[in-house]
């Protein structure tokens, strides 16, 4: 199976013309742009309403993608299947797992931006394969967009002559007959990629240290308390005091790939966990809620445990989130469902709260691969302290030091089997791709009108759904080639303090400045009066956040972030059965007030929460002077959605709060445009961004965790431009706020 590690997004379905198309001799590409191939797994439906699951080898080269039924590297003068061309209008989406037949893949949807029914999929065997050609997709979008000046004779895209993949779908009766045969064999060949890479593009791979916390700067004090079977035990001494729960932490290196790791902490297949997992008995999974959540079934076999007196089983619900910088978090929480009531002979017990975090090792020097394991999980505080001091280790008799080693049993499953421990990590080939198999031909007779969600489209015939033999060739022929995740901005963290006053000025000096009076201001939620406020807002300054340094290109070092460039105006919380789009509009708004006509620019972020009802916090920055021309402000407010999309940057950090909630929201700089789906408007003088938080299953899990405790948090939150650039840096925050224990209750109706 097949997928490129690099960065970005595509456009809509997956199924490319069997028919070639005009030729286009002003479409042939570069011999510099990047290219991606490999395994994937093409999901669609046929003309007769099944669905079909068909291995296939995709090219991307540049923005011209080629589909086809065997490697054209192994198979010389082959022709594609189908093929199309990436455009500015392509959006990608990770949907999680789905369970096809006995297999379970990774899938990604295509969609067009401006009529999302256009769609089409492919799956991976890895969480880490679909990310991979996720950003393989984004970078050809984002070329797209280059190249979107340069090409004037493009011919207009004509929406309604598209074909529409997923329209109307009649129930079908099978899924993939021939993929049970394929995930017999190992899911298929997994993914073999290669890419050429312009090096004087200044792109630079960062790397992962133990010690990359995130970019924010965190509060927990973790202390060393035991060393058992090779793994490390941590106990939280921050957070400990006066807390009736405590934090323990089990962390170990296991010499695997990140997919690897995930992948078996993820499977319930109890003959593989049995060699691991010395707690759990059976699992059963209950409930799909989407790809990236379910609830499930289980039992303790606790042998070691001799003082239980009775079985003991749980449900519990598993989330898991693949981040931007290619780490996995798993969170596992207690819960209820219809499906397992109390079990006779059993006694239903509670599982401890825990997280599984894992995070590749890996650099570009490395000979192996490597992952970093921590397990943290939530203990009684009577517990732990009834037993930490104890020589005669009757901790090791409790569940939570049973669950703490799934670690140290993890490590060594890994690592004593040679299928896993020989994984060597993967990396780019930097160098122009030189495989002459795949003629260049194929990418030369595009029409720059069939873009690539139209061949998706294209629904498959009944007879290529009913033909095995060319999927024969290509599982015996395929290589199993993995690939390593790349970060999109993780690095060591600097201890140097950024300047509080940029080399380059984002708003235009030579303006004098606009005093800003808050007392004009008014907003629905309120500026905090004292330490001690609630449900308020304040302006934190940029001490808390880590960004982009001076010489980022060159040291990968980030540095403590200065004061805002933008002033927080007002906060606004409101509540709607839909969401709230385009808020600067309403007359009642803060932008439509004779303040707002007053200021030279206002930022407006309109977090857009899924919910019932919906909500919408609305954060209002202003800036005291004009922006300054061709900065890279100036840049991002009046340039493409595409390259918003690509430098809108979040940082967001819990202060205060439930530990599960920090460690599910995290402390990482967040592409937003590539996470979420943004829209913008642009007028006179402001620029409102929706950010559609439930666009994304991933962040619809988070909020509901996040909501769920939001009266106990105080939430930091950092909004920056990305800067890619030596002329861009450093980089700087455009605007922060923190929130200080939100009530749901007080949300107003616009």
């Amino acid at each position: 199976m097949a997928s490129p590690s690099s960065s970005t997004s595509p456009s809509t379905s997956m199924e490319m013309e069997e028919d070639s198309f005009e030729d286009a001799p002003d479409a042939i590409p570069s011999e510099r742009q990047s290219e991606f191939f490999g395994w994937v797994y093409h999901l669609g439906v046929n003309s007769i309403g099944h669905e079909y699951c068909h291995l296939r080898f995709l090219v991307l080269r540049g923005i011209y993608v080629a589909m086809y039924k065997r490697d054209p590297n192994e198979n010389p003068g082959i022709k594609p299947i189908r093929k199309g061309v990436i455009s500015h209008t392509l959006m990608v989406k990770e949907l999680g797992r789905k369970k096809v037949n006995s297999g379970e893949l990774y899938v990604v949807r295509f969609y067009n931006r401006l009529d999302e029914t256009k769609k089409g999929e492919i799956a991976c065997a890895t969480a880490g394969e679909a990310r991979n050609w996720k950003e393989a997709f984004d970078q050809a979008k984002q070329q797209a967009v280059n190249d979107i000046p340069t090409v004037s004779h493009r011919r207009n895209l004509s929406i309604d002559g598209e074909l529409n993949l997923e329209g109307h779908r009649r129930k079908v009766r099978r899924y993939a007959h021939d993929l049970k045969r394929l995930i017999k064999i190992g899911k298929g060949p997994e993914m073999l990629l290669q890419k050429t890479l312009d090096l004087g593009g200044g792109m630079m791979i960062n790397r992962h240290s133990e010690m990359d916390e995130g970019d924010a700067v965190g509060s927990q004090d973790w202390r060393c308390v035991r060393t058992v079977n090779g793994i490390r035990i941590f106990e939280d001494v921050a957070n400990s005091k006066g807390s009736k729960t405590f934090l323990l932490k089990a962390v170990a290196v296991i010499g695997a790939s990140l997919d690897t790791v995930f992948e078996v902490v993820l499977s319930l297949d109890a003959q593989k966990r049995h060699e691991w997992d010395a707690l759990t008995g059976e699992l059963e999974l209950l409930e799909s809620v989407d790809g990236h959540y379910d609830v499930v079934y289980g039992t303790y076999e606790p042998k070691n445990l001799t003082w239980w007196k009775s079985k003991k089983d749980f449900v519990f619900s598993r989330q898991w989130f693949h981040g931007q910088d290619g780490s996995y978090t798993i969170l596992l929480s207690p819960a209820v469902h219809k499906k397992r009531p109390h079990r006779s002979g059993y006694q239903r017990t509670k599982v401890n709260s825990s997280i599984w975090e894992l995070k590749q090792l890996n650099t570009p020097e490395s000979s192996s691969s490597k992952c970093l394991v921590t397990q943290t999980l939530e203990v009684n505080s009577s517990i732990w302290n009834r037993f930490k001091g104890d020589i005669g280790s009757k901790f090791e008799k409790t569940i939570p030091y049973a669950l703490l080693c799934q670690v140290a049993g993890l490590k060594q499953y890994l690592e004593a089997n040679p299928s896993f421990a020989s994984d060597s990590p993967s990396t780019y080939v930097h160098s122009n791709y030189s495989g002459a198999s795949i003629d260049d031909a194929d990418f030369e007779d595009y029409d720059l009108n069939d873009d690539f969600y139209d061949a998706l489209a294209k629904v498959d015939s009944l007879e290529d759904e009913d033909s095995d033999d060319d999927n024969n060739d290509v599982e015996n022929k395929a290589g199993r080639v993995k690939l390593k995740n790349i970060a999109w901005a993780i690095a060591g963290l600097g201890l140097k303090r950024s300047a509080g006053a940029l080399e380059r000025s984002e708003l235009d000096m030579h303006i004098p400045s606009i005093c800003i009076d808050p007392s004009q201001v008014r907003s629905s939620l309120h500026r905090a009066n004292g330490e001690n406020d609630t449900n308020c807002w304040t302006t934190p300054t940029g001490r808390g956040f880590m960004i982009r340094g001076k010489n980022y290109l060159k040291d990968n070092c980030k540095v403590v972030g200065g004061d805002p460039l933008l002033k927080l105006l007002a906060v606004d919380f409101f509540k709607d059965e839909n969401n709230l789009d385009s808020i600067a509009l309403h007359p009642n708004c803060l932008v439509q007030s004779e303040a707002g006509k007053k200021l030279p620019f206002i930022f407006i972020v309109n977090l857009q929460i899924p919910a019932k009802p919906n909500y919408s916090l609305v954060l209002y920055f202003g800036a005291e002077r004009p922006i300054a021309k061709e900065s890279l402000l100036s840049r991002f407010v009046d340039g493409s959605d595409a390259f918003r999309d690509s430098r809108l940057k979040l940082i967001p950090s819990i202060v205060e709060g439930y530990w599960m909630v920090k460690c599910a929201v995290g402390s990482k700089a967040c592409l937003l445009g590539k996470a979420v789906t943004c829209s913008y408007l642009r007028q006179d003088n402001y620029l409102e961004i929706d950010v559609n938080v439930g666009s994304s299953s991933v962040a619809r899990n988070v909020v509901g965790l996040v909501l769920g405790k939001i009266t106990g948090l105080v939430v930091d939150l950092a909004i920056l431009i990305e800067a890619k650039e030596e002329n861009e840096l450093p980089e700087y925050i455009l605007g922060s706020v923190r929130l200080n224990r939100v009530r749901l209750d007080t949300a107003v109706s616009l």
